[in-house]
């Protein structure tokens, strides 16, 4: 794969030649080539709607990965303080943002590619109940034909929009599942498109191409042994959006870039470093696509199928079989069983590296800071992602990608159960659920982890 001179791989990336790749299904994912141009035609479909909000001082987008990642940037690129992304199934979160709403003054925003998201639908079920069930206040983005969509044309939602089934969930960012949301915090979405197209047309080149430099880079750095890629700041938090991206469309068949916070050491031969291009916030929709562009070339450098997840639905699976066997909360106390961290960081060493999953509540994301810095201490790399959002974003890269991790999976008490309308379980069930079965998914692989309390952390 990395024979192919730039020229033909230009070219047969543009022609979907799929044995750019592995040769299987590829060729049916490459609509997000494509997609800023027929986006171009859905741009006043999109500002109408976000206009005929006006009785509306809020909006919530319930969504995962692919779904909440890119409106989480534009929300924070755009300054916006009327949009909010719910990406976790902690009941203290969810409860803490019904108690701050208005719930005749928001519109809920259900986004969901399959529209069977367990964590989407929940948070669907929940809202929907707590704001009497008022089809007006809420909207869906999905698939074409998805359970999703029907329920919404059931419930009669304000309006729903189709997204192209042709793009998978990481590479929607300039589809309508980022794009609705961009409309609604204020965007202009001509604006932004006109500069996507200049990238776009850029990505066709054979010499000053943005995005195959960029994948040549990844792809090489990886072929050197420098698997792990830190992407410069950016105040938009464009790194959490290109972390899935990367994570989740290169690790696999024990091969993959490991994306690295930015606040991490630049320094050693296993790290590549690369720059976030958005000096303005109307730039954020060229570099998606740079990003996208790079991301399909690295793939074909480092061999691998760029658009499935292979061991995604298995964190799934996993948290469905504890469900059903569960019948009351897996108690926090049984956390420190797994053993200790200072048994997993004592042989870590580069080009290891250090993975926390914490399932707690976001606004206590902070209290990780000091063993982060335990784990840094080791000099290997250190990653950090908040439960259940990884699983959706670079869950895949961990069952999947290269051996090389050593997971700490924090917990806290969830607190009151917060019930999930036509559950059988609550939100504080589900999100230890989820920890329990990505706990067993990562054990079952030979990764090395333990499990310890938010409290065990000071």
């Amino acid at each position: 794969m990395a024979s192919v001179n730039t020229s033909e791989l230009v070219e047969r990336l543009w022609a979907r030649d799929a044995t750019l790749w592995t040769g299987r299904d590829e060729s049916r994912w490459l609509g997000w080539l494509d997609e800023p141009l027929r986006m171009q035609e859905r741009v006043r479909e999109l500002e109408e709607f976000a206009a005929g909000l006006e009785g509306f001082s809020a909006a919530v987008l319930l969504g995962m990965g692919g779904s909440s990642l890119a409106p989480e940037v534009f929300r924070r690129s755009f300054a916006s303080d009327t949009l909010q992304v719910l990406d976790t199934t902690h009941p203290v979160a969810i409860r803490r943002l019904a108690g701050e709403l208005d719930f005749e003054r928001t519109v809920f925003i259900a986004s969901s590619k399959s529209g069977t998201t367990l964590e989407t639908r929940s948070h669907l079920d929940f809202f929907w109940e707590r704001a009497g069930g008022h089809g007006e206040r809420f909207v869906a983005v999905t698939d074409p034909g998805s359970e999703l969509e029907a329920l919404a044309k059931q419930r009669g939602f304000r309006a729903v929009f189709a997204s192209e089934p042709t793009i998978g969930g990481r590479y929607s960012a300039l589809s309508v599942f980022g794009l609705v949301p961009a409309a609604l915090v204020g965007v202009d979405l001509e604006r932004l498109l006109t500069r996507v197209e200049e990238m776009v047309e850029a990505c066709r080149l054979d010499k000053g191409n943005p995005g195959l430099e960029l994948g040549e880079r990844l792809g090489n750095g990886w072929l050197e042994g420098r698997d792990k890629v830190q992407i410069s700041p950016n105040p938009g938090g464009f790194g959490l959006w290109a972390e899935q991206l990367i994570a989740e469309s290169t690790g696999k068949q024990g091969k993959g870039l490991v994306p690295v916070p930015v606040d991490e050491p630049q320094s050693g031969p296993d790290r590549q470093t690369e720059e976030v291009r958005v000096s303005d916030p109307y730039e954020l929709g060229q570099e998606f696509y740079r990003w996208e562009f790079a991301t399909a070339v690295a793939g074909s450098i480092i061999g691998i199928n760029p658009f499935d997840q292979p061991n995604v639905q298995e964190a799934k699976d996993r948290t469905n079989k504890v469900l059903s066997g569960q019948r009351g909360q897996t108690p926090v106390s049984d956390a420190g069983t797994s053993g200790s961290v200072e048994e997993l960081l004592a042989d870590a060493k580069p080009p290891d590296y250090v993975c926390v999953q914490a399932f707690i509540d976001p606004a206590r994301e902070g209290e990780l800071e000091p063993l982060i810095a335990r784990a840094r201490e080791t000099g290997c790399v250190v990653t950090h992602g908040l439960g259940p959002r990884y699983l959706h974003s670079t869950g895949q890269l961990h069952k999947g990608g290269p051996p090389t991790g050593r997971f700490i999976q924090v917990l806290d008490d969830p607190g009151e159960e917060l019930p999930i309308p036509g559950r059988d379980f609550g939100f504080g069930r589900l999100i230890q659920a989820q920890a329990a079965g990505d706990f067993a998914s990562l054990k079952e692989r030979g990764r090395p982890i333990v499990r310890i309390t938010l409290e065990e952390v000071a």
